[in-house]
């Protein structure tokens, strides 16, 4: 039920259902309106001054309520929406910010409906709203976020990459969101690896190529295949290909998708494969194998490895997935705080962004919630060594001079699973029953292509935009 709702239910009367108001004034004029629809023959001066009396309590609950109202801002968020992490920004994130706060979290498909169900009058009025990416483009398509060019400036100032704030602006002129935290998808290995590394290879800047020269290496050395990915049922397999595989060897992931391009990154990927841990197919998790030593050398979700890093921080080293003949693609998982334009409170909500901007406090964020600063963190002196790895594998990715950014799937809605599929379909076909590239390109390219033209989606980056649904050329 939303915020500031009442749920009343009157007993029934020959079997009619419960009726539900929203309001303490809806509930008390209800039960006047009867009253005296009842005894209005018999007993008209009897109920007068009840009505007067509540119709007066009723505004006065209404005049409590929007004076409370005006003293606390209301942050909407799809992000830490568990109640262990909703509580630690409460109690934690959010304790020294210098007004009242109430944290809601909401569902992503609910974000558009409560923000219609509140205006700048209404106590439900939302100041701020905490999203991803994918989330707040609707919202800025429909323009119905403020300007948030001002904060911007501080925020690249405070060392935000300019990469981000760019994602940031849909498009646009102007700033939409601040990026508030983030997580991504990194690179660790073992450190008993790096004295296979190829010559004059920099384990930051590593190419496919050299990847692949790396593991071939490990595995005539050792006689065992050490390099690993989260190719399980419920493992992030799709993201690799998505937001690393194809941007790194093609420039996009839908347009491209069956190109020329596509079909020699195929190919070489199923000769990478030969140095794949056999087991790979039931990950889900890396940091089991890389903590078991049945991995060497492993991608996946930063939260996925974490463990691994924190567990054993001398053991490994944390660095950025390869890149390709196109750049160093890579998914960023990128939170966003953004103002709607029915917002209460205009002013509060600008101070409210900086302060969740700032880094001492995106510093308590990432200790507590596990999503990593925006903006440049020396961690050098923090005790969790396993945070401080992977934050900096995360901006390492992202102030590469070739970095490429690689938005997960926007506007799929509840079909993203079917685009997942495609590209795991391509996947199994190709490099593990060895069918020809081309033949397969070909046929998934017309089940992505139905896809995109039934749902209307447009292109992301790293596509080029475009009218209408997003083509496979």
């Amino acid at each position: 039920m939303p915020a500031g709702e009442v749920e009343t239910s009157v007993t029934p009367v020959l079997s009619r259902p419960a009726i539900r108001y929203r309001t303490p004034r809806e509930w008390i004029a209800a039960r006047a309106q009867r009253l005296v629809s009842a005894r209005a023959r018999r007993s008209m001066p009897k109920i007068l001054p009840w009505l007067v009396f509540a119709l007066g309590a009723a505004a006065v609950l209404t005049l409590a309520a929007n004076a409370a109202r005006t003293d606390r801002l209301v942050f909407l968020s799809t992000q830490l929406r568990p109640i262990a992490e909703a509580q630690k920004m409460r109690n934690l994130i959010l304790r020294n910010f210098s007004r009242e706060v109430e944290f809601i979290t909401e569902p992503p498909p609910g974000l558009k409906a409560r923000l219609k169900a509140g205006s700048a009058s209404d106590a439900t009025a939302i100041d701020v709203i905490g999203a991803l990416h994918g989330e707040l483009q609707p919202l800025a398509l429909l323009d119905v976020l403020v300007p948030l060019d001002d904060l911007a400036k501080t925020a690249s100032d405070r060392g935000i990459p300019d990469t981000l704030l760019t994602l940031g602006k849909f498009g646009t002129a102007h700033q939409l969101y601040i990026p508030w935290m983030q997580a991504g998808y990194i690179m660790v290995a073992n450190k008993d690896a790096l004295p296979y590394l190829p010559p004059r290879a920099e384990i930051d800047a590593l190419s496919y190529d050299q990847l692949a020269a790396w593991t071939e290496t490990i595995q005539q050395k050792t006689g065992k295949r050490l390099l690993g990915f989260p190719a399980g049922s419920h493992g992030l397999m799709p993201r690799f290909f998505e937001g690393f595989l194809y941007p790194s060897f093609t420039g996009g992931v839908v347009r491209p998708f069956r190109g020329m391009e596509a079909e020699a990154m195929w190919t070489g990927f199923a000769s990478l494969w030969k140095s794949v841990n056999p087991n790979t197919l039931s990950y889900d998790f890396m940091a089991q194998p890389l903590l078991s030593g049945e991995v060497w050398i492993g991608f996946d979700h930063i939260a996925r490895v974490l463990n691994a890093l924190r567990q054993k921080p001398d053991q490994f080293v944390a660095f950025p997935a390869p890149s390709g003949p196109r750049g160093r693609g890579y998914m960023p998982v990128l939170a966003g705080l953004a103002v709607p334009r029915t917002a209460h409170d205009m002013d509060g909500a600008m101070a409210l962004i900086d302060y969740l901007s700032r880094l001492d406090t995106q510093l308590v964020t990432a200790r507590s919630a596990g999503f990593f600063p925006t903006l440049e963190a020396d961690l050098s002196t923090d005790p969790d060594r396993g945070l401080k790895m992977g934050s900096a594998a995360l901006f390492k990715t992202q102030s590469a001079r070739d970095a490429l950014p690689a938005l997960p799937p926007i506007g799929l809605g509840e079909r993203d699973a079917e685009f997942d599929k495609v590209f795991m379909d391509t996947f199994h076909l190709i490099v593990l029953r060895n069918h020809n590239p081309r033949v397969v390109l070909d046929q998934k390219a017309e089940v992505l292509r139905r896809l995109m033209a039934e749902v209307g989606a447009p292109c992301w980056e790293p596509d080029p935009p475009g009218a209408g649904a997003c083509h496979v050329q």
